[in-house]
């Protein structure tokens, strides 16, 4: 029922070395039209990651600016304390962000999305215990998951969650979806039951929202 990480990352990954020079990584970036790079030592282990925000704060703390007395705007040096110490960076080693933030491919996609939230990041470089790379996950490999068609969903909730997960009757439950909008109907033996199927169609992949419509034969909520 839940797809993993290893289900949407991508194992085709861009990646630099602490020795990488910064017009390199600025060029990886462009040219594989993403947001940040994994660093590796040579043993293939993560141990760092180099985004797109490192390299412009060359930009936003250059130093030829700070004539007069200039210095940057209080919100950037809050929001970025080392800030000045990056922007004098040359190097993957100078620029990174250290120690990356990883994920383990059997990690849930929704365990990963809440990393990258927690650590405002757009892409979690994937590594095996051992920290050695296996992949890249990014935001937009997640969004993916909700292109997932509506008669698959359907088929999922069904077969995964009222017919297998559930253990009670549900011959009288109807599934209908549209645009990622699954609507449970009919009825079930219990209340309880209709809560517990309602919550777990939530949790199925592609589900944008879950209207429910169940009615029960006997309340055993109290």
């Amino acid at each position: 029922m839940h797809m993993t990480v290893a289900d949407v990352m991508t194992t085709k990954v861009v990646s630099v070395t602490a020795a990488t020079p910064f017009k390199d990584i600025a060029e990886a970036l462009i040219t594989g039209g993403i947001s940040a790079v994994p660093v590796l030592d040579d043993d293939n282990h993560v141990i760092g990651m180099v985004s797109e925000a490192d390299l412009l704060r060359k930009e936003e703390f250059r130093e030829q600016y700070y004539r007069e007395g200039y210095h940057p705007p209080l919100r950037a040096r809050l929001r970025h304390p080392k800030g000045r110490k990056k922007a004098a960076g040359d190097t993957a080693a100078e620029l990174m962000t250290s120690p990356a933030v990883t994920v383990y491919p059997e990690a849930s996609a929704v365990a990963a999305a809440r990393l990258m939230d927690a650590h405002d990041v757009k892409r979690l470089a994937v590594t095996d215990y051992n920290g050695r790379l296996q992949g890249i996950v990014s935001r937009r490999d997640l969004v993916k998951l909700f292109l997932r068609g509506d008669k698959e969903i359907a088929a999922a909730v069904r077969d995964d969650i009222l017919d297998s997960a559930l253990w009670v009757n549900t011959e009288g439950v109807h599934v209908q979806v549209d645009r990622g909008i699954v609507t449970l109907s009919g009825w079930m033996e219990h209340r309880t039951e209709t809560g517990i199927a309602v919550r777990m169609t939530h949790r199925v992949n592609g589900v944008v929202d879950v209207v429910d419509k169940l009615t029960w034969k006997q309340n055993d909520s109290a």
